[in-house]
């Protein structure tokens, strides 16, 4: 164990406006890589918001505007999703095989449960399976036996499904004021991304013991081709690029951490799919360049942080 003197282990729920601060700690990454690059996609679609399922309107983060008529259905608007369940999700999977790339796997459960051929690739690969929430929900509405309880289904669906729990979390939408607590409680979860604060992971208090967070990032997502601030393939890569660019420079003394979060029904279409390609190849032109799954980056970083 590492000490860090000027860290500060803050209880999970209270704001930390300083962090790692302006030492920042020295990543333990392995063969002294200078960033290790977290891959990430979303496994989700068929858990969406959805009236077939009795919401009151369906999902509307997507490339089509939702219609806006409570307990109408948009078939147009659902076959965007199937679209990344039935094609997209192939072609990006394909990608990681042909790069020979692991990756972290953000799937909620109810997906995995209604897509059994992509529950049984993953079951045999050695990408990691986060928990991504039971199914799309808006949990800080739950009461926390509510959330107790879904979290209890998610892991119970994905033992049934692929085989083997999940020790990662991300809520689809957001965490709740329970959900750390709750995530740590349960007692088989290793780590949350529940958190965009930092570019490195961190630790906190939650309920009297050490917890991991490895954030997640909301700017090098493909999701940003549904809001607007990404036209092009060649507009994602340049701005991954340049992120690596940045980190991995810091990182010859300071290594740092990049997440590329993608989804099926985004960069899994043809025309944005190159985009990952070209910064997978990018990268892997660089020496000490670590691609890891999310659940090596927290072992990792507690091993070395984390007293014992």
């Amino acid at each position: 164990m590492t000490d860090h003197p000027s860290r500060h282990l803050v209880p999970s729920g209270e704001r930390d406006l300083v962090g790692h601060g302006r030492d920042t700690p020295v990543a333990p990454w392995p063969d002294a890589a200078r960033i290790a690059v977290s891959l990430v996609l979303n496994v989700e679609e068929g858990s969406e918001k959805s009236v077939v399922d009795g919401d009151p309107v369906g999902e509307s983060l997507s490339e089509v505007p939702p219609p806006g008529v409570p307990g109408e259905r948009d078939l147009t608007l659902e076959s965007v999703f199937e679209y990344g369940s039935r094609a997209g999700v192939w072609r990006l999977l394909r990608l990681f095989e042909r790069q020979a790339v692991p990756a972290t796997i953000y799937a909620s459960a109810v997906a995995l449960e209604r897509n059994p051929e992509i529950a049984g690739y993953l079951a045999a690969s050695d990408h990691e399976v986060v928990a991504h929430g039971y199914r799309w929900e808006e949990v800080w509405k739950l009461d926390i036996e509510e959330e107790r309880e879904h979290i209890r289904l998610a892991v119970d669906s994905m033992m049934r499904t692929i085989g083997r729990r999940p020790v990662g979390w991300f809520c689809r939408y957001a965490a709740s004021i329970n959900t750390r607590r709750l995530i740590a409680e349960e007692g088989g979860f290793e780590y949350d991304s529940d958190s965009f604060a930092d570019d490195l992971p961190y630790l906190v208090e939650v309920n009297g013991r050490q917890w991991c967070v490895v954030p997640h990032a909301p700017d090098t997502n493909d999701l940003r081709f549904f809001r607007g601030s990404l036209a092009t393939a060649d507009d994602f890569f340049h701005y991954l690029k340049d992120t690596f660019e940045t980190l991995y420079a810091e990182g010859e003394t300071r290594p740092k951490m990049m997440t590329v979060s993608l989804h099926a029904r985004a960069a899994g279409r043809p025309g944005r799919s190159p985009a990952v390609d070209r910064f997978i190849t990018y990268a892997k032109q660089h020496p000490k360049v670590w691609f890891a799954r999310r659940k090596e980056i927290a072992r990792v970083w507690k091993n070395e942080f984390a007293s014992r």
